[in-house]
C-alpha cells in the first residue's frame, strides 16, 4: 500500500496545472454526533454560494452521510464509484444552485484503497471540473478517527461545532487537543444557545481550559454563534435548508454572520495562484498525509 501511495503521489506532483485562484478547503467537525454539524455545513454552503462564491460541499461523513437529506436530493452514485471506474466525477455531481455543487464522498481510508494508478490519473483529469471552486466545506464525521484527522490535516480551516451541553463540551474540547497536534489554528462555532454571552462564556470556558492545558501557541478563537430556534428543526424534518426556508430569522441572520466571517478570508486568498484547486486539489492534499 506505501508502494502505491508513493506513486499516486508522484502522479498528483505531475498532474499540476496553473489556476487562476486557489480553492478554501473548510473541515467542520465536532466531537459528538448531533450538535447540528451536517445542518450548518449545509446552510453555511447555501449562504456562501448565495453570496457569489462558487461553493462545492464534500459529504465525508462516514457511514452517516446525509447532506442527501438537507437538501432534499438523491443521490445514487459516490466518489468511490469514481475511484472503481464505474462513474465519471460529472456523474456524480448534484447541483443545488446555480454555484453550489454537492460532491459525494466517501471516507478517506474507503477512498485510498482505490488507489489504481490509471484510475486515479482519470479522477484527476475528470475533477478538474470543479478547479474553479472558491470554497469547499468538508462535512466531517464526528469524533476524532484517523480518517476524519485526514480531512482535518489536509484544510485550510478547521471549525469545531458544539452546544452548550456538558457531554458536547468535553468531547468538544478532547476534538480540539486532538487537532492541536495536527495544526495551531482552530475554530469554534456554539450552536443551539440562547444568547452571545451564553456563547462567548461556553467559548472562554473552553479556551481557558485549552490555553491551561495545550497551550498558548493554539489559536483557538469563535468564528460565530446560531441561537436555538424551533425553525432548525422543522427545516430538518421538512428536507429543508432554514437558510432559504426562513431568511429573516434569527438563525439565518447568525449563518450569514458566519458566511461573512469566512468570506473576508477568501478575499485575501483570490489572488493567490495555486494548483491547488478544487476535488483535485484537496486529493493532492490528503495524498501527502496518507
Amino acid at each position: 500500500m506505501g508502494h502505491q501511495a508513493e506513486k499516486l503521489e508522484e502522479l498528483v506532483a505531475s498532474s499540476t496545472s496553473k489556476k487562476s485562484k486557489k480553492t478554501r478547503f473548510i473541515a467542520i467537525t465536532s466531537g459528538k454526533g448531533g450538535v447540528g454539524k451536517s445542518t450548518i455545513s449545509s446552510n453555511l454552503a447555501y449562504v456562501l454560494s448565495k453570496q457569489g462564491l462558487n461553493v462545492g460541499i464534500f459529504d465525508a461523513d462516514i457511514g452517516l452521510a446525509n447532506l442527501d437529506v438537507m437538501f432534499n436530493v438523491k443521490i445514487k452514485k459516490n466518489i468511490l464509484h469514481v475511484l472503481r471506474g464505474e462513474a465519471t466525477v460529472s456523474d456524480i455531481l448534484i447541483p443545488i444552485t446555480r454555484n453550489l455543487i454537492l460532491i459525494p464522498g466517501e471516507s478517506g481510508d474507503e477512498i485510498l484503497k482505490y488507489s489504481d494508478a490509471a484510475l486515479f490519473e482519470r479522477f484527476m483529469e475528470q475533477a478538474q471540473v470543479l478547479d474553479k471552486l472558491d470554497v469547499m466545506i468538508i462535512d466531517t464525521g464526528a469524533g476524532i478517527g484517523e480518517h476524519i484527522q485526514m480531512f482535518l490535516n489536509a484544510a485550510d480551516d478547521v471549525i469545531v461545532v458544539t452546544v452548550p451541553d456538558p457531554a458536547a463540551i468535553t468531547d468538544a474540547y478532547a476534538t480540539i487537543k486532538t487537532i492541536a497536534t495536527l495544526r495551531n489554528d482552530v475554530g469554534m462555532i456554539m450552536n443551539q444557545v440562547k444568547s452571545e454571552k451564553e456563547a462567548n462564556a461556553v467559548f472562554d470556558k473552553i479556551k481557558k481550559v485549552a490555553d491551561a492545558n495545550i497551550g498558548s501557541d493554539l489559536d483557538l478563537h469563535l468564528v460565530g454563534k446560531i441561537n436555538v430556534d424551533a425553525k432548525v428543526s422543522s427545516s430538518v424534518k421538512q428536507r429543508a435548508l432554514f437558510s432559504v426556508e426562513y431568511p429573516n430569522s434569527r438563525v439565518s441572520v447568525d449563518i450569514e454572520s458566519i458566511a461573512k466571517v469566512i468570506a473576508s478570508k477568501l478575499e485575501r486568498d483570490m489572488l493567490v495562484t495555486s494548483s491547488d484547486s478544487g476535488l483535485s486539489g484537496l486529493f493532492k492534499r490528503l495524498m501527502k498525509h496518507f
